[in-house]
C-alpha cells in the first residue's frame, strides 16, 4: 500500500525522543524537569507555575 503523504528530505524533530533537564522553578523552588537547557540567569517555572508567569493570548 502506498503512503498517502510519503516524507520527504531529513526526518523530522517530532521523531526523535525529547530530552528533559533537571531544574529548580524559579517560584516556588520546587525540582522539576524542562525539555529545554536552562540558561544561568533565565528563570525556570514549573508546570503549577508557569501559567501565573504567561502573557495571555488574546
Amino acid at each position: 500500500m502506498e503512503e498517502r503523504y510519503p516524507r520527504r528530505g531529513p526526518r523530522s524533530y517530532d521523531d526523535r525522543p525529547r530530552e528533559f533537564h533537571k531544574a529548580v522553578c524559579s517560584d516556588c523552588g520546587k525540582e522539576c524537569e524542562v525539555p529545554f537547557t536552562p540558561t544561568e540567569g533565565r528563570p525556570v517555572y514549573c508546570l503549577d507555575c508557569l501559567p501565573k508567569h504567561r502573557k495571555p493570548r488574546f
